[in-house]
């Protein structure tokens, strides 16, 4: 099949299908007379493979070490199993950091609904976030740039 038939069996762009063969995750297809890509349906379960393991929240640099490994013919559920391990301790530990914003932001909006914005110093921009208080509370431990860029 040629990459638009491939594209849309999985429902992805063509784009995405090259992106990934530049990466390694889909073997190098073979090329018509006419220098068009033709794949098998191999490249299919594939590229089902990848969107599941990105559904499980794998990287595509994670994805990558497992069809190495696959394709050494080594079974890679083992090793599957450790990233998986070490993911859900991710999503764990990203869980308690936006719950400790979640209880920053409520004190912070409690807090707004007390102070008076003519009480604002005039080296402050927002005493609601400047004040002495909130920098205490974030010197103490809270994450300061959980979710946020600087």
């Amino acid at each position: 099949m040629r990459i638009g038939e491939l594209a849309a069996a999985a429902q992805i762009p063509p784009e995405t299908i090259r992106y990934y063969e530049r990466r390694g995750l889909l073997a190098p297809p073979a090329r018509s007379a006419n220098g068009y890509r033709t794949y098998d349906r191999h490249a299919l379960q594939h590229l089902r493979f990848v969107r599941a393991a990105q559904a499980a929240g794998l990287t595509l640099t994670e994805i990558g070490s497992v069809i190495e490994l696959r394709d050494a013919g080594t079974t890679p559920c083992s090793h599957v199993e450790t990233l998986l391990v070490d993911k859900l301790a991710e999503v764990r530990e990203r869980r308690r950091q936006l719950a400790a914003l979640e209880d920053e932001l409520v004190e912070l909006i409690e807090r707004s609904t007390t102070l008076d914005s003519s009480d604002c110093r005039p080296d402050d921009i927002c005493h609601i976030l400047q004040s002495d208080r909130h920098r205490d509370t974030s010197a103490a431990g809270r994450p300061d740039s959980v979710g946020r860029s600087m």
